[in-house]
């Protein structure tokens, strides 16, 4: 016997896909796979997006600050 209280279920309204974690490539402004970094102490860190495979320079080393 069916319940008089329930509701049928509606297909769910299509959304447009929300934008993933990853930021943009700043060269070709595609959306990334996935976003591989490389650092060598006291230099810029390199920022390698993938498919595309352009890559991304910081304009300075980052700064490490420890506060306890």
């Amino acid at each position: 016997m069916r319940d008089p209280h329930s509701t049928p279920l509606a297909a769910a309204p299509e959304c447009p896909a929300e934008p993933g974690p990853l930021p943009r490539c700043p060269v070709c402004a595609g959306t990334p796979e996935r976003i591989a970094w490389r650092q060598r102490p006291g230099e810029p860190v390199v920022l390698v997006f993938d498919p595309c495979g352009h890559r991304w320079t910081s304009p300075a080393p980052p700064v490490l600050a420890v506060t306890l």
